[in-house]
């Protein structure tokens, strides 16, 4: 009798686990509410409830990670105005094993507020929220909930002004603090080079010597010197740190951050990015008025604090022309992590420059062992000038990628890399001058050193045109499958050595492999071909779904079966491109507007095979029945392999299901 209720409670649990794992995932729940803060002032409360284990992501994501959740507030009809950003919770700030990156997510629960200026009666808000939520090991495509505030007095709660910003209970303090000063210790390491690079170009360091011989002459003893000189490196720090407070305070704490993935935002700093390497190669001169320096230099006589602080005052203004195209690009940076990078930005990059006038005042001795200025002063200028010409790139690739316009693929990158990098090497062997650089009747060891260096870094990135993977820049240059050619400049032989002829409506995939994106010309090549269809839901910003490929599909045996058995439909579930009206419907299966490409193909998989998660693989006949079970991500070779072999082995005998 035990063993009979042990057996049936074995059956029960086992019966309610398959039919929970059958069941499309949707482990995130919508709410609203409004809030009242003056007669014409609300809150727009909207409320997510995540099922355990799965967590949803910020408003500020970082570049090519997961889908931030954005608000679309339906404000045509002028009855409100919305007033700053949709402000969100702390969340968690932890390392991602899906995106294999440091991300901001929200756990059991989220809580996003609008402040809006009502202007005309009104009872209903629409809008439109987009997101994605993932677990440890699977992420759902990105979806789109409509959501409805209703702001009729029985339905507003009153609050005191103010409140727009929650707090997330359930994060662990220590935990968020902990990443956080992780992310700011880094931003300070990059700022801090950034002083030390701005220290040596020919508006900064001849002024070392000069401040040091001052302090030291006007001070009575040598102590009174070394305390003006740390007070002079102090009043430094304080003028950039107040610079970064500045502009967190005008841009707030994360409103950068979710610029840093917007287009127009890439656009805007590639051609600031452009304009500061312009005025570092001798272009022009980026100076602020000489109405500036000339009342500030007036001050510097005052003595005591006043007079130190606007002497470093005056070295701020005076060396703009080369500190700032490093600063506005620190910041601009910095800003995009939001929170306090942008003050400890300007800690780390105030700190290397003061350093210097402190130590060298303390120790004048040291005057000596400095080198001397001259024109490899401009030398550093012009090299941090070709950085900043290449950085810019990345910055215009990035709006190419998000946009799919294929205007930057991979090999025009590289080409405009191993052009620029190409020029740089040229001008350390002194075969290009640029307006500001000396006579140079020779080169030095030093500088010798460095153009052999650079030049090895372009003739490492020549290979990158034939398809050679270049992990030294990897992140730099647009994935490989984001190219003009898939085997590499001027080559259209594939992997065995023999020319690829792509059916009608097909294209090269991974590992060269012939790739259908749409359902209805992959079936029909099948039934021409007759050959069994693998359908591959996948997506552009689905990591598993790369790591499947690039660490399991090349294995021998399954690229061979990929490459001569069957026939392969990858339908990519975020696919922003916009269905045509006549196309677009309201899905029978979730109820929401089907508006784009990626939209249909996740219907398609929720409708047909009850999963919305990707990577989903499903082996299917001519008729789309299924040859077996779908395989979710699985990097176990062997079990792929075995999945595979299986369901080409059913097609071959004729059965269509199990």
């Amino acid at each position: 009798m035990g063993n009979t209720v042990k057996s049936f409670f074995l059956f029960l649990i086992l019966f309610c686990r398959a039919v929970v794992e059958a069941q499309v995932a949707d482990p995130i729940k919508w709410t609203t509410e409004t809030e009242k803060i003056s007669d014409t002032e609300y809150l727009l409360i909207a409320k997510a409830a995540l099922d355990t284990g799965w967590h949803l992501y910020a408003q500020q994501v970082p570049d090519e990670g997961p889908v931030p959740t954005s608000f679309i507030y339906d404000d045509s009809s002028g009855n409100f105005r919305i007033v700053g950003n949709t402000q969100e919770e702390e969340g968690k700030i932890i390392y991602d094993p899906v995106f294999e990156m440091e991300v901001k997510y929200f756990e059991n629960s989220a809580i996003f507020k609008q402040k809006i200026e009502v202007t005309k009666e009104l009872g209903d808000i629409l809008a439109l929220v987009e997101y994605m939520v993932c677990d440890d090991t699977r992420c759902l495509p990105p979806e789109e909930e409509e959501l409805t505030f209703n702001l009729t007095e029985e339905t507003i709660a009153e609050t005191s002004k103010g409140s727009v910003r929650a707090v997330d209970s359930t994060s662990p303090e220590a935990e968020d603090l902990g990443s956080e000063s992780r992310g700011l210790i880094t931003i300070f390491f990059l700022s801090f080079l950034g002083g030390f690079a701005a220290l040596l170009t020919p508006c900064v360091f001849p002024m070392i010597p000069m401040t040091v011989s001052f302090f030291t002459k006007q001070s009575k003893t040598r102590a009174s010197g070394i305390k003006n000189a740390l007070l002079y490196g102090l009043f430094i720090i304080v003028i950039y740190v107040v610079l970064g407070s500045v502009v967190t305070a005008i841009f707030g704490a994360d409103s950068l951050n979710a610029l840093s993935t917007n287009v127009v935002f890439n656009l805007i700093f590639f051609a600031l990015l452009i304009f500061f390497a312009c005025s570092f190669l001798g272009a022009f001169e980026l100076v602020l008025p000489s109405s500036w320096a000339t009342k500030i230099d007036s001050q510097t006589d005052r003595g005591g604090l006043i007079g130190i602080f606007f002497m470093a005052l005056a070295l701020a203004i005076v060396s703009f022309s080369c500190t700032g195209p490093i600063v506005g690009t620190l910041l601009v940076e910095a800003a995009s992590k939001g929170g306090l990078a942008p003050i400890i930005g300007m800690l780390g990059f105030s700190l290397a420059i003061a350093l210097p006038f402190a130590l060298f005042a303390s120790f004048p001795g040291w005057l000596n062992s400095l080198p001397k200025s001259g024109g490899w002063l401009n030398t550093v200028k012009v090299v941090l000038g070709f950085l900043e010409l290449a950085f810019a790139f990345k910055f215009l690739s990035n709006a190419d990628l998000v946009l799919q316009l294929h205007l930057l693929e991979r090999e025009t990158f590289l080409a405009i890399w191993i052009a620029n990098f190409g020029a740089l090497a040229f001008y350390l062997f002194g075969k290009i001058t640029l307006p500001h650089d000396s006579p140079l009747p020779h080169i030095s060891v030093g500088r010798l050193g460095l153009g052999l260096f650079v030049l090895a870094f372009v003739v490492y990135m020549i290979p990158g045109l034939w398809g050679a993977p270049l992990q030294w820049i990897s992140g730099f240059p647009p994935p490989t499958q984001y190219s003009e050619s898939p085997y590499g400049v001027g080559n259209s032989k594939g992997v065995a050595g023999t020319s690829i002829e792509l059916p009608d409506h097909a294209e090269l995939g991974p590992l060269d492999l012939i790739t259908f994106k749409d359902y209805e010309a992959g079936m029909a090549y099948a039934k021409k071909v007759n050959k069994p269809v693998m359908l591959d839901f996948t997506g552009y910003a689905c990591v598993n779904c790369r790591k499947m490929e690039e660490r399991v599909w090349p294995e021998p045996q399954i690229q061979q079966i990929l490459r001569e058995e069957l026939v392969l439909i990858s339908l990519y579930i975020d696919d922003k491109k916009e269905l045509p009206k006549a196309a677009q419907y309201v899905s029978e299966t979730t109820g929401k507007k089907i508006r784009t490409i990626g939209n249909k193909w996740s219907d398609f998989q929720i409708r047909e095979y009850r999963a919305n998660a990707q990577p989903y693989y499903v082996l299917v006949d001519l008729e789309g029945n299924k040859l077996g079970e779908p395989k979710a991500y699985d990097p176990d070779v062997e079990s792929y392999l075995a999945w595979l072999q299986n369901g080409v082995e059913y097609y071959k005998q004729g059965y269509n299901t199990l």
